[in-house]
């Protein structure tokens, strides 16, 4: 079957984690996806070389795109770009601010060229008195105040994966599709510009509203929930970490009479709202903590799911490596063949086999296909 983006040409000066999502996500939909990469590549692919001898960022990233290599300061390989450019659909760049403009491959001036083209600009910061700035994941965890609500109560930690770069990849992916839709009424492109900052600053959204409304944002809770109580992790007598989560006043009940076999907790005065049990959390964690100690998690779980509580272990990555739910698909790297996470989405159809590019493995292909 073809994909919903058959036909469509993307062209993209891309490096790193976000711009590289957005157009994996492209390309699975089945857009042609030519990657533009220096002589040394995309330095993602030397972040590490589990896979094979690759990168497992960039076997994630970038299967199904074709690798072009050019130095796009160089005015054969810049000539070469724009032709590329004058056939695509849409042109990402992720590249530091201001040096694809520089280069001549600006946005504005390409959509003055090409008035259907789609562009966009990803970047750390935006526009703005920072836009300078080098921005990088972690950084901008750390600017957004992310870090501050993640971790333990002693100190600030870090999402243990790029949510930074995935955030703005997603955001960039769904703007690209309506700019698609609007252009198939209009018939004419669009500039995109999304940002690090701005898609953590939106995620951030309820922590700065109790800020600014309720004179206190959330604390580091570590694995509890900072708005709900009971929800968190409690270690059960086999050393195994679960977590429940209580979501309104029947589950509270449930969970007093079917689990924790303590009728009278759920009248009790200081647990009658969610409010109330967040400020005083430390008595329910106590009882809860208590009775789950007594039971392996295997028994604190099937309690949990006969009376109606959700809950879930805390797994290791070995977990989930064998975990009965992770669907997986095949691709074929530099290095061999792999099975990574299917896509989140469900289409409906069999997900093609697709292949990670070795740097410039499409260049002497392309060069053919789109000589002056």
């Amino acid at each position: 079957m073809k994909g919903a983006l058959d036909g469509i040409l993307v062209v993209s000066l891309e490096q790193a984690v976000a711009a590289p999502l957005a157009t994996a996500r492209l390309a699975a939909a089945g857009a042609r996806v030519i990657k533009i990469e220096r002589a040394e590549g995309d330095f993602a692919r030397g972040y590490d070389h589990v896979v094979g001898g690759e990168s497992a960022y960039f076997v994630w990233l970038n299967q199904g795109k074709e690798s072009l290599v050019l130095d796009i300061k160089a005015p054969a390989d810049a000539e070469l770009l724009g032709r590329l450019v004058a056939h695509a659909d849409i042109f990402v760049q992720n590249l530091a601010p201001g040096a694809a403009a520089r280069t001549g491959f600006g946005s504005e001036s390409l959509r003055a060229r090409h008035p259907r083209l789609i562009t966009c600009d990803i970047s750390g910061y935006g526009d703005g008195p920072m836009a300078d700035r080098r921005a990088y994941d972690l950084l901008i965890q750390c600017e957004t105040g992310l870090a501050s609500i993640t971790g333990g109560v002693s100190e600030p930690g870090r999402v243990g994966v790029s949510v930074a770069d995935i955030a703005c990849g997603m955001n960039a992916h769904a703007a690209i599709l309506e700019a698609l839709i609007a252009r198939g009424v209009s018939g004419k492109g669009r500039g995109i510009a999304v940002s690090l900052f701005d898609a953590l600053a939106e995620w951030m959204t309820v922590p700065l509203l109790h800020h600014e409304f309720g004179g206190k944002a959330p604390a580091r809770v570590g694995l509890q929930h900072p708005s709900i109580a009971p929800y968190g992790a409690f270690a059960c007598s086999d050393g195994q970490l679960v977590v429940l989560a209580v979501q309104n006043e029947r589950e509270w009940h449930r969970l007093c009479v079917d689990v924790l076999e303590n009728p009278g907790l759920s009248a009790d005065p200081r647990f009658a709202s969610n409010s109330l049990r967040v400020a005083n959390r430390a008595g329910i964690d106590a009882i809860v903590m208590t009775v789950f100690a007594g039971f392996p998690a295997k028994t604190v779980m099937a309690r949990l799911d006969l009376a109606g509580i959700a809950c879930a272990p805390v797994n290791e990555i070995a977990d989930l490596s064998c975990h009965p739910h992770l669907r997986r698909h095949r691709i074929s790297t530099p290095g061999g063949v792999v099975d990574l996470p299917v896509l989140p989405v469900i289409a409906g159809a069999p997900e093609p086999v697709r292949a990670v590019p070795a740097l410039g493995a499409h260049t002497m292909a392309i060069r053919a296909e789109f000589a002056g």
